[in-house]
């Protein structure tokens, strides 16, 4: 036993030495050199583009590929600069295609338009951007051998469109404290709209209800980023709507909500504004009309509405259906959902009262609220 071990620390110091002789040398270390990006093929230099971010146009950019000398995977990444920068600071690194393996990058026109405006491009103005592409192979990163410059031409939009949009101010209904701001409805993208009363004073938009947000202001039909637009002559009911993609705004007065009974050919009872979007009347009755086929129960709602120049007009919203059954309680909710129609005649796109509705007092509520479908109901007394 005791030659045993005497055979085995004798041994130690040479698998020692092989272990160390074995680290001193990695047959296994990652080659990474390689040659750059030796030409850009597209877009060609000074190429014009007229920034269409509301589309789904995209740019493509390519390049040759680089070379690992040892044959191995390179990674690419497209970088953008201003049109005097030297790529020092750029303001865009952009991956590309593929997860960064393909020698192209396809960008979209509205990604483009947000690199532009942080370029300082204003909306609706040319400039130019510059690009190249790094090569990269683990840790060496090498720029191509070349750069080249677009033109871009900003529409009159913002590059940078906000997810959420609220309304604050000491004219609103919530007042000034940011936190109970409202939220708008967003009806497409980057277009927000909200129905809602004014009072005289001061209100903007914002991005969030919370810390230190972006701001916007409506001025005349432009919308604009900071400031705060005005409410004067005293307490009026609104549809406000904005348009980032277009740095549009416009402001309708709602003057009045009628329920339109069909077979009348006219208004049945005016609604009132309350708040937060919605209108009402309460306690009324309502009595189909009588009809030698029977009793007629068809309605839809006329809203009486006046520009900002003070243009006066008239607008509809009724069913999705041009005709429909009288409802039941198994109809859908979907029903009730107001949609904006064209008034072809004093029958198409109506709703109709739920057969124990007539003869009964009844409460009847619109709701263009923000953070529901704009919808109404029907209440027996």
């Amino acid at each position: 036993m005791k030659t045993f071990f005497s055979n085995i620390l004798l041994a130690l110091p040479v698998a020692l030495g092989v272990i160390l002789t074995g680290c001193g040398k990695d047959d296994n270390d990652l080659n990474t050199n390689l040659q750059p990006v030796s030409r850009l093929n597209a877009p060609v230099n000074d190429k014009y583009i007229k920034l269409q971010p509301t589309t789904s146009a995209t740019v493509t950019f390519e390049w040759d590929q680089a070379r690992a000398q040892d044959g191995s995977l390179v990674l690419y990444e497209v970088v953008i600069d201003k049109d005097n920068g030297d790529f020092s600071d750029p303001i865009a690194k952009i991956t590309s295609d593929g997860g960064g393996v393909q020698n192209k990058l396809t960008l979209s026109h509205k990604d483009l338009n947000s690199i532009a405006g942080k370029a300082g491009i204003a909306a609706l103005a040319t400039g130019k951007l510059k690009w190249t592409v790094n090569a990269s192979k683990g840790y060496n990163i090498q720029p191509a051998a070349e750069s080249r410059t677009i033109e871009v031409e900003r529409p009159n939009g913002f590059a940078e469109i906000p997810v959420d949009v609220f309304l604050t101010g000491e004219a609103t209904e919530a007042g000034a404290d940011l936190a109970q701001a409202v939220k708008l409805k967003s009806t497409a993208p980057g277009v927000f709209e909200i129905y809602t009363s004014l009072k005289d004073g001061k209100y903007k938009f914002v991005d969030r209800n919370s810390g230190t947000p972006n701001s916007f202001s409506i001025d005349g039909g432009a919308l604009k980023e900071g400031g705060e637009s005005t409410q004067s002559g005293g307490t009026k009911v609104y549809r406000l709507r904005i348009d980032f993609n277009n740095a549009a705004s416009t402001v309708t007065e709602i003057t009045a909500i009628g329920l339109w009974f069909a077979p009348e050919n006219g208004i049945m009872y005016d609604l009132n504004y309350t708040s937060n979007g919605v209108w009402a009347f309460e306690n009324k009755q309502i009595n189909f009309y009588q009809e030698s086929w029977g009793r007629d129960e068809r309605y839809k709602f006329r809203v009486s509405v006046k520009a900002a120049d003070g243009t006066a007009g008239t607008e509809w919203f009724g069913s999705s259906n041009a005709d429909n059954n009288r409802p039941s309680a198994t109809t859908p909710l979907s029903f009730w959902e107001l949609r904006a129609i064209a008034n072809s005649d004093q029958y198409n796109y109506c709703y109709k009262f739920a057969s124990e509705v007539d003869t009964k007092n009844c409460d009847v509520k619109l709701y263009f609220s923000p953070e529901r479908t704009y919808t109404h109901e029907v209440i027996v007394r």
